[in-house]
């Protein structure tokens, strides 16, 4: 029974060899046709229709007419962008973790560590100011954090509709809207998205684009807020432990003291410092300095790095654009400009405007309660249509 599944798995396909076979017939009668007349216009036309078939279906495997350069590198780096989209999948709530536990070891370094400092040191002006600024910047990143990973980027619908679409999505085989493109990682389409975050383990679409952007400048604002209010206890911190390492090298075998000045041992300055030694280095002090050390590098270090990204973003939004549509029309303003024409974002309203429409401001009061405070409302429109800019009569004023 075994060897006769095996014969069976090792048996090559019928429908192959059948067309095999059928190819190298054709092939040898072409041969002998063309040797005994000399002129392969003299084919039989049956031979040369089934002849241009199978070269046409051969042909077919690895040639279209949309070949170009850009298709065959994406042929050949797909394993790679398959490995970095699982890589990605897989570690998202690593990610997500990492960003949880650095943040909460700064918030335990500055209410241990720093808090009492400054309810000790500082005048009350400025007790009042770090005390209300701090925790301002901490719910702001804490809000929109969580909002930017639990809030749905938004998904195109997957029944019939008459929602006019701009193309059909090769791998999700469903009518793409305007704005709408493919995420690899989450494995389906995403309505206006600008790109897949692992540090949210999730899409940065049209319904969450707003906290993605503000948790960012939130961030880096506080990144910012802590590297330059921390840098003079970053410096005492850094001399502190250095001071205190050349003092455990230069530090003798046995001190002498008593009868060592009167026997030439000692010099006679260096008798007050053994009877008088420098206070204790102790465990706390090396914690609390390395504390102020690790929390100064990881805020200066994120505060340049998410700095860039959020300015990058900011640059984006004033143009009406996402991280795809950057390069989109990039291409197509190039395009254009072949032909002499000038390429129009028709998603860009002004940089005002754009900014009214990505925060969602109607009325003055809401770049108060929805851009400074904390805010879960909705954005401009679903996601489906864009036809016209809904701010344009109304919040120009604003």
């Amino acid at each position: 029974m075994e060897s006769e599944m095996v014969r069976s798995r090792m048996r090559p396909c019928p429908t192959f060899l059948l067309v095999l076979l059928r190819w190298v017939r054709l092939r040898m009668c072409a041969r002998r046709w063309r040797y005994s007349n000399g002129n392969n216009s003299r084919l039989p036309l049956c031979v040369r229709q089934r002849w241009a078939y199978l070269k046409l279906m051969v042909n077919s495997l690895y040639y279209n007419s949309l070949t170009n350069s850009d298709v065959v590198m994406d042929s050949l780096m797909e394993p790679i962008f398959w490995m970095v989209d699982l890589l990605t999948r897989w570690f998202g709530a690593v990610f997500v973790c990492l960003v949880v536990i650095l943040t909460s070891s700064i918030l335990l370094i500055a209410y241990v560590g720093l808090l009492p400092l400054i309810l000790n040191t500082y005048s009350p002006p400025w007790i009042v100011w770090h005390i209300g600024y701090g925790h301002w910047n901490l719910i702001m990143i804490v809000f929109h954090y969580y909002k930017a990973t639990k809030t749905s980027p938004g998904y195109p619908p997957t029944v019939k509709n008459d929602i006019p679409f701009v193309s059909v999505c090769k791998k999700c085989i469903i009518p793409k809207p305007a704005r709408t493109h493919h995420c690899g990682i989450c494995n389906t389409c995403i309505l206006k998205m600008d790109h897949h975050c692992p540090w949210l383990n999730n899409c940065v679409g049209h319904f969450n684009q707003r906290y993605f952007f503000c948790f960012c400048l939130s961030m880096t604002l506080g990144c910012v807020y802590c590297s330059i209010s921390g840098r003079n206890l970053f410096l005492d911190a850094y001399s502190a432990i250095e001071r205190f390492k050349h003092m455990d090298l230069d530090k003798s075998g046995v001190p002498v003291t008593g009868m060592g000045q009167l026997i030439g041992i000692l010099p006679p300055g260096q008798v007050s410092t053994y009877q008088t030694p420098p206070p204790p280095y102790t465990f706390r002090d090396k914690m609390f300095h390395k504390s102020i050390i690790y929390m100064w590098v990881l805020t200066s270090t994120v505060a340049v790095a998410l700095g860039g990204l959020t300015i990058w973003h900011a640059v984006l939004i004033s143009r009406g654009e996402t991280s795809i549509e950057r390069h989109i029309n990039n291409k197509e303003a190039e395009r254009m400009a072949k032909h002499g024409k000038v390429y129009k974002n028709p998603f860009n309203y002004g940089r005002l405007n754009n900014w009214k429409v990505f925060f969602g401001v109607e009325k003055r009061s809401h770049w108060l309660t929805r851009v400074l405070l904390p805010s879960g409302h909705a954005p401009y429109g679903n996601g489906l249509t864009w036809d016209i800019c809904p701010i344009r009569k109304d919040l120009i004023p604003v």
